[in-house]
This record gives C-alpha cells, sequence and structure tokens, in this order.
C-alpha cells in the first residue's frame, strides 16, 4: 500500500468505484480506494439492481440519464459484463394529480433530450402485459429503463479505474481519519497509514461513522428494504421479451423480471429505520430477516394490479438496509469547514445515480466546478443545525412518500417547527402559512380566519393565489412589513475587503452608506449567487443571500478568501424587518424618532 497519495476514497461500493474511475478519467491517476471488505460489500451487493431517468429535478435526471448510457462504455473499457437489461419501464399514473406529474416530466426529459412519451391505458396493456390497467389514466414510458448486475457493474468501475492507475486495497479498515496542520489528510488502517490530499467519505452504510472520525455529522439514515422474487410464471417466460419495468406508485411498488419470474419491491408506509444507534462494523454480506407483515398491505394491492403474482410462488426474499438523505438525494461534495474533505454519500438509487455522482464529484475535485448545477444533491443544502432528531423523521417520511405526487413548492410536516425566528409566535397568531428553508420556518403567506392554515400543493393553482394576490395588492397600494430572518448575511471586513470584493464579485462594490446588487460568479462564468452589499463603512460590508444557499455560499467565500479579509456568518445573529410600499415612510415615523423624510436622505 502506498503511503502517499492524490486522493483516498473510502468505501467499495457502486458510488466509490465510480468515484475512483471518474477521478482517473479526468486525469487524477494517483488515487487509492479503500475497503474494509470486499467490493460491494454494504448496499450494493443485495441492491435489485435497477435503473431509470425519472426524477423531479432536471439536472439530477439528466445525470441518472449519464449514468445510464455509461454502462456501454465500461463494458467496452474493460471487457467485463455489466449485465445490462435495457428493457425499458413505464410508471403508471392513477390519478389526475400524477397524471400532471408525468406531463411535466416528460416535458422536462424532452428539454433535456431524453425520449420518453406518455402511454395511454391500451398502450400500457402491450408494452407491459401483466398489468392491470383498471384506474390507470396513463403512464410515463421511458426506453432507458432496465437493470443490471450490481456485482459485475461494480467490478467494472473498479476495473476500469485500475486500468487508468488507481489502486484498491481490499480488507483494508479505516480506523482514523486525521487533518494534518498543511491540509493534508492521515488516515490511519490496521495495515498502515496513508498520507492523502483529498479524502473522499462514500462509506455508504458507514458514511456516518467514517464522518465522525473527521468530526462531520452528515444527515442520512439507513432504512430497511424489501423485495421479493418469484419462482417461474409462465405469462413471463414464454414471451418472445423480456418485461418491461413498471412503476406503480399508487400501489409503492415497483416490478421486473427477474430470469424466468418477477422481482417486486415496496416503499411501504409501515417502514422501519435501521441501525439507529450506528451502523456495526461488523455487518457486510447479511440480510435482515424476512418480514412479510411488514409489507402485506403493498402485497395485497400488487396482486390486483399484477393478477400473475396470486398464483406465483416465492423464490427468494431480499430484505436489507439503504441508506437515505432527509429529501432521498445524494449528499455530494466539498463538506463546509473542513479542507479537501468530500462527500460521497446517501446514494440510495446507486444505479440510476452512481455514475452521475462519480462524475460530478470527480469535476468538482480536478475542475474546482461541477458542470451542472447540482445544488438538489450538494452535502452543504443541509447545514451544521442537523442532527440525528430532525434526520430520522425527515428519511422516514421521504421513505413514505418515495412514490407520492411530488408538486412544485410543495412543504412536508415532518420535524418541524424545528428552528424558528424571533418573529414566529406573532406571525402564528395572524395566520402565518409556514414554509422551511435551511431548517427554519418562515412565513409563506398569511391567511384570513376562514381560510386553511396550510397550502394544498397542485400543478396549478393553489390555495395560496388569493391569499398571495392579496398581499401583493397591498404592498403596492398601501404598505407591507417582511421579516427579513430568511435571508442569509455576512459580516466580510478588513483592510483588503473591498479589493477582495471587487475581484470576487461581478459587479459594482458600492461606496459607504450606499448599496448594489451583484451576482457571484465562478471563473466558469456560472452562477454562485445573488448578493446584496451593504457598504456599511469603508473597511465594514454586510453580503445578503439566499438562506437557503448559505452554506454553500459561505464555502466559496471561504475557499477563495485572501489575506486581508475576515468573515463572519451572522445569518441567525442579525435579523429585521423590510418595510415597503407607499405607506412605508409613515409607518417607519411612527416607529423611529428618526427623521426619515425625503429630505433626510
Amino acid at each position: 500500500m502506498k503511503s502517499h497519495v492524490q486522493v483516498c476514497v473510502i468505501g467499495g461500493g457502486v458510488v466509490g468505484c465510480s468515484v475512483l474511475y471518474h477521478l482517473t478519467k479526468l486525469g487524477w491517476a494517483d488515487v487509492m480506494l479503500l475497503e474494509r471488505s470486499e467490493l460491494t460489500s454494504g448496499s450494493t451487493w443485495h441492491a435489485a439492481g435497477g435503473f431509470h431517468t425519472l426524477n423531479g429535478d432536471t439536472n439530477m435526471a439528466a445525470l441518472q440519464g449519464y449514468t445510464i448510457k455509461l454502462y456501454r462504455e465500461l463494458e467496452e473499457l474493460t471487457g467485463m459484463s455489466c449485465g445490462l437489461h435495457h428493457v425499458g419501464g413505464v410508471t403508471l399514473a392513477d390519478t389526475p394529480e400524477r397524471m400532471d406529474m408525468l406531463k411535466a416530466e416528460r416535458a422536462k426529459h424532452r428539454y433535456m433530450g431524453l425520449e420518453t412519451e406518455i402511454l395511454s391505458p391500451a398502450e400500457i396493456r402491450e408494452v407491459a402485459p401483466v398489468t392491470n390497467t383498471e384506474g390507470v389514466l396513463g403512464g410515463l414510458y421511458d426506453p432507458l429503463d432496465g437493470h443490471l448486475d450490481p456485482a459485475g457493474t461494480t467490478h467494472a468501475y473498479a476495473k476500469a479505474a485500475r486500468l487508468n492507475g488507481a489502486q484498491i486495497e481490499l480488507h483494508t479498515m479505516v480506523t482514523q481519519t486525521n487533518l494534518n496542520a498543511e491540509g493534508s489528510w492521515e488516515i490511519v488502517t490496521d495495515k498502515g497509514t496513508v498520507v492523502a490530499e483529498h479524502v473522499v467519505n462514500a462509506g455508504g452504510l458507514w458514511a456516518r461513522e467514517v464522518g465522525a472520525m473527521a468530526g462531520v455529522y452528515l444527515p442520512l439514515h439507513p432504512m430497511e428494504h424489501q423485495y421479493v422474487v418469484t419462482d417461474d410464471i409462465p405469462q413471463i417466460y414464454e414471451r418472445d421479451r423480456e418485461h418491461p419495468h413498471v412503476m406503480d406508485p399508487g400501489g409503492e411498488s415497483y416490478l421486473r423480471q427477474e430470469g424466468r419470474g418477477l422481482c417486486i419491491g415496496f416503499y411501504e408506509q409501515a417502514c422501519r429505520p435501521w441501525a439507529v444507534d450506528g451502523t456495526s462494523w461488523d455487518f457486510g454480506h447479511e440480510l435482515l430477516p424476512d418480514n412479510l407483515d411488514k409489507i402485506s398491505d403493498s402485497i395485497a394491492f400488487a396482486y390486483q394490479r399484477f393478477p400473475v403474482l396470486e398464483t406465483a410462488g416465492v423464490k427468494t426474499v431480499i430484505h436489507g438496509p439503504f441508506t437515505f438523505a432527509p429529501d432521498g438525494n445524494p449528499l455530494v461534495g466539498p463538506v463546509p469547514g473542513l479542507r479537501n474533505y468530500w462527500s460521497a454519500c446517501g446514494v440510495m438509487a446507486g444505479f440510476s445515480q452512481g455514475g452521475g455522482v462519480g462524475l460530478t464529484l470527480a469535476q468538482w475535485m480536478v475542475e474546482g466546478e461541477p458542470d451542472r448545477d447540482v445544488f438538489a444533491m450538494d452535502v452543504a443544502r443541509f447545514g451544521s443545525w442537523t442532527n440525528p432528531g430532525y434526520t430520522l423523521p425527515k428519511v422516514i417520511e421521504n421513505y413514505q412518500t418515495r412514490f407520492s405526487v411530488s408538486y412544485p413548492n410543495e412543504e412536508l410536516p415532518a420535524a418541524r417547527p424545528f428552528r424558528t425566528t424571533p418573529a414566529y409566535d406573532i406571525q402564528q397568531s395572524l395566520g402565518a402559512v409556514f414554509g422551511q428553508q435551511f431548517g427554519l420556518e418562515v412565513a409563506n403567506y398569511f391567511a384570513n380566519e376562514d381560510e386553511p392554515r396550510y397550502e394544498t400543493p397542485s400543478f396549478r393553482r393553489s390555495n395560496a393565489f388569493d391569499a398571495t394576490a392579496r398581499e401583493v395588492t397591498a404592498v403596492r397600494n398601501r404598505v407591507g412589513i417582511n421579516e427579513v430572518q430568511n435571508f442569509a448575511k455576512f459580516s466580510v471586513t478588513g483592510k483588503e475587503v473591498r479589493a477582495w470584493l471587487d475581484w470576487i464579485m461581478a459587479g459594482r462594490v458600492p461606496q459607504p452608506g450606499r448599496v448594489s446588487l451583484t451576482p457571484m460568479l465562478s471563473p466558469k462564468g456560472r452562477l454562485i449567487g445573488d448578493f446584496t452589499i451593504s457598504c456599511l463603512a469603508e473597511n465594514d460590508f454586510q453580503l445578503t443571500s439566499s438562506y437557503g444557499y448559505q452554506a454553500v455560499h459561505e464555502r466559496w467565500l471561504r475557499m477563495h478568501l485572501k489575506d486581508g479579509v475576515v468573515i463572519e456568518n451572522v445569518s441567525d445573529r442579525r435579523t429585521g424587518f423590510q418595510i415597503a410600499g407607499p405607506l412605508a415612510r409613515a409607518v417607519l415615523a411612527e416607529a423611529t424618532r428618526a427623521d426619515v423624510s425625503a429630505d433626510a436622505f
């Protein structure tokens, strides 16, 4: 084993191997992967192996499309089989709302160059004949959907990385990760110590434990997941081609062909978290005890949707843990507050997303930024305020809603309220309908006494429309007050602060007593954030930006900090109110002894 490497990847599942391969693909060959057991130990080996492009986030869907198309390249490069079955797949819609969602997804897919199409119930029966389409309004067909061999694919990633110069050390247990004074990492294992410039946490089921070695809490949690493989079914093996995937969100199930039978898995409401107190280092290629009672309601529904299951015997039950983040998306990117420490964790859909995650992280490390906006999986979207008390109920909620209709601007209730503003109680008494930003309760709008205190999500006009119209009219014609706690605020001071702001921001830096609006751009011209710069004094500025993006913005600012500049995040210490509208000056005059007339300014 080498004593010094440029990058050390911890974890030999599909994600770790993908990261390793993509680093070498982009030119970093001095890379090493450490795995405490064998490749695929953890969640990878017992995964169902399905892949699809369907994702509510456009960029995530594009990266899933990249992942799927990558498998042929891996096979050609390595001469190894990934066990690819491009059988296509259809997602069913049994309500008008779910049909709206599928139509919206199709529109996004076309924009990204993915060829999906809407099918009628009759067309679904032709494509997927074991499906009972009673109550089905239509479906979304994706020709890229399919399944593969999890072990073969993981080993193909590993071989491709090795061909490019990577080193893989099996049966090597990491026990410590220590940050050296000069910024490198000392990775202590049971076979010696390696010093790495960069560390990648791809620990999967053990990502929490690996993160804790570096003093990092990663908001993720394993959940038990169960799927069933049937005995041979004539309606399957007598076909002249393989049966496509079918996702039935209404029945919380997914189905695909497995050999001469079927494989069907469930995201049941009666779900169970696993390893609440931490994942044992002794766990590896084991499965959990069968628990068909947990999915009995889902199985009963599946018998109605796929009648062939009712007479099919059960060959195998696979019951194992998978790791989820609070919103179901991966945790990827540079971990805020740590130098050269990278996360590649929480990739629940490893064979749909693993390639895209590996590419994104490699671009981030090698080129300084990824090609796409990947905030949906940026580890910085969750701040230091997260803890197990927040993570666990959100993960359970995500598991239970995995097949639910995903609406724009939807607010989910688990682990709320978690953080509140000083005006929370007052706003609540005035009829506030709250949303959540970065764990903080924020008033989205105010309902009248005869209106519901929640927004019913919709792809069309929601019940918030009339309330929002009232507020807009009031501010335009009279006056409105808005709490500004839901903005990120950074105090930036120092003798070199003006020159630094002029360098890092794209717009003009204001003079004392003035403000300006400016974007902050990456070297490639991509938008990092939109900022209001307030010049409080010649060497004293406040930067105001999105509250939800504050960890992303702070990470970028600190990564590019120069001598003579001091940054402090004062978002939760500095708050206030914005008063707007034709009568704003009159309201302000009643609240202060200062002269706020036009002449005073």
